[in-house]
């Protein structure tokens, strides 16, 4: 929005991933780092071929859930329904639903091998939930639902001082 609204913290506690390859000078690799450090940056360094595994599983894969999801919903014949009725827990998952499907077409398939993989880690979870639910297992199924919950509790997001960070 311009000059007007210029941050200087804008980049203060964000994380920044350099990916150096083979063709990657040293040099030019420390100057990237001393800038982003210079903003006030915490500087990661991983493979090009890590950086895409993680972000995969942890940016990629959750979009394509949330597309599939509303995909999924508004195919039904009641979907619109469906909506009507959500509340903030169906906003808050398919919030990410509404990026640009440009963008994230060229995302996915750039990544394709990786997103491919985080599918079939979901669908072997998918399938185990689905079979203890037509056991009637309970006590199973709620042990993977505390695995799941206990992982989520203490898994800590870095929080950043912006409402909306840019990073």
């Amino acid at each position: 929005a311009g000059v007007a609204h210029a941050d200087a913290r804008l980049y203060q506690g964000c994380q920044v991933i350099l990916t150096p390859t083979t063709d990657t000078l040293d040099k030019q690799r420390q100057q990237a780092q001393a800038i982003w450090q210079a903003l006030g940056c915490t500087v990661l360094q991983m493979s090009p071929e890590a950086h895409d595994a993680a972000f995969a599983a942890v940016s990629h894969f959750p979009h394509l859930l949330a597309f599939a999801l509303m995909n999924a919903v508004t195919s039904q014949p009641q979907g619109q329904e469906f909506l009507s009725l959500a509340g903030p827990g169906f906003r808050d998952f398919t919030r990410i639903a509404a990026s640009d499907p440009k963008v994230w077409r060229d995302i996915f398939l750039s990544n394709r091998q990786q997103l491919l993989l985080q599918s079939q880690h979901l669908q072997t979870q998918l399938q185990a939930f689905e079979a203890l639910m037509l056991q009637g297992d309970g006590a199973a199924l709620e042990a993977l639902i505390a695995q799941a919950s206990s992982a989520r509790s203490h898994w800590h997001l870095k929080q950043h001082h912006h409402p909306q960070p840019a990073c």
